[in-house]
């Protein structure tokens, strides 16, 4: 039986790694180039902020509702798979025919697809962890890294592909490459086990979520995910109209996002040793000043393709460290039947709501005062995020 057990956890952990890679991928080929998609479609600043804003508006109310139904009725595997079918058919609306391809079917189009990718990360990520749990409640970071490295890897495989590809082949690709990604994720969630999660996590005792949310270190954990994803905004939403507009081309465009991935990957591949030397309330604080200064230096010295270069390595603190610190925090806070919802809330209020108000925000502060004053701005709530989570660290009584 321990060895049935450990082979279908196996199991289980090597399909999430598949559907993490694909998943990421289609992020890989969608995130960085539509706003490149959007201004050759002749939309303005203002209106590509809005689009690009609206898979954070998603994050809003999607993850919950799925991690809430994915709570009550279980079968997480099978909700997986329907979302990302259904987010195939919604991207079916970036291949109408120019007539019919305006803001409001490219908004619609958008909306629904993020919609159902919503349940995507937060429910794989409940899946993974109920696997890597450990006795004391906490999760394995060297085990949670070798899983979610192949996200990882499938978006710098997407993002330097896809960067010689829109080079030579044009935005007019753009639609067709995203339903072949998508296309991706769909096999890959059909590729997921459907047995029910393991017994003695699936069932253990959780407090009322309300009670969970009432303490200090938690409002304040939420706080800091919330100003560090903000700044990030600067990058998701700006940084490669930023690059556009100081006359970088397409593949410079895809190399420095791959940069950051490299390292991101070198991260995940050896958090396991280096993260033991610290805290998760430690690599949160030090996640944030490495924003702060990551942002900066692409605030002030953009015209420099080395110092970009050198500001993307810092993608290794200010992400996958970052990434993982939160991970097993909710995984800390949000025990047993309130796990859904914890990965849920984390993408709700660390990416939904900064999300929203980084990328609306951040196109008006384009338009008055141009893009690099952005990234200052996103370098300021990087610091204040630093903040928060030291409140958190000092609330934490489980931390000292």
């Amino acid at each position: 039986m321990p060895d049935e057990a450990a082979a279908a956890s196996k199991r289980m952990l090597a399909a999430c790694s598949v559907l993490s890679c694909a998943y990421f991928a289609a992020i890989g080929g969608f995130n960085p180039f539509a706003p490149l998609w959007y201004k050759e479609l002749g939309l303005s600043v203002v209106a590509i902020g809005l689009l690009v804003s609206l898979a954070s508006w998603t994050r809003l109310f999607a993850p919950y509702a799925w991690g809430a139904l994915a709570d009550r009725h279980g079968q997480r595997s099978k909700i997986i798979r329907w979302a990302a079918a259904a987010s195939f058919v919604a991207a079916l609306g970036f291949i109408l025919p120019a007539p019919w391809r305006s803001v409001s079917t490219l908004a619609a189009a958008t909306f629904l697809m993020f919609t159902f990718n919503a349940a995507i990360v937060p429910l794989t990520e409940t899946l993974v962890a109920a696997q890597l749990m450990t006795a004391t409640g906490g999760m394995d970071a060297r085990r949670y890294g070798q899983v979610r490295v192949w996200g990882s890897v499938g978006f710098l495989a997407t993002v330097l592909l896809a960067g010689w590809w829109f080079e030579h082949f044009g935005m007019r690709a753009f639609g067709v490459t995203t339903l072949v990604l998508l296309g991706l994720v769909v096999a890959a969630a059909w590729r997921l086990p459907t047995q029910p999660e393991l017994a003695h996590t699936a069932h253990a005792p959780s407090p009322p979520i309300a009670d969970v949310m009432r303490r200090p270190e938690v409002r304040w954990f939420f706080a800091g995910v919330f100003l560090t994803v903000l700044a990030h905004t600067a990058l998701y939403t700006f940084f490669s109209l930023y690059l556009d507009s100081l006359g970088y081309g397409k593949q410079i465009v895809g190399l420095l996002w791959a940069a950051s991935v490299v390292v991101e990957i070198a991260w995940f591949a050896l958090q396991g040793r280096v993260m033991e030397r610290g805290s998760l309330h430690h690599w949160l604080i030090a996640a944030a000043l490495a924003t702060a200064l990551r942002f900066a230096l692409t605030g002030a010295f953009a015209s420099s393709l080395w110092v970009l270069f050198l500001a993307q390595c810092l993608h290794a603190l200010t992400f996958a460290a970052q990434h993982t610190a939160c991970i097993a925090l909710v995984t800390r806070y949000f025990p047993g039947a309130l796990r859904g919802r914890g990965q849920a809330l984390y993408s709700v209020l660390g990416y939904g709501c900064s999300g929203v108000l980084g990328s609306l925000a951040g196109a008006w502060l384009v338009s008055a005062a141009g893009y690099a004053a952005v990234f200052w701005v996103a370098a300021l709530a990087a610091l204040a995020s630093a903040f928060c989570c030291w409140r958190s660290l000092a609330c934490d009584k489980s931390s000292r």
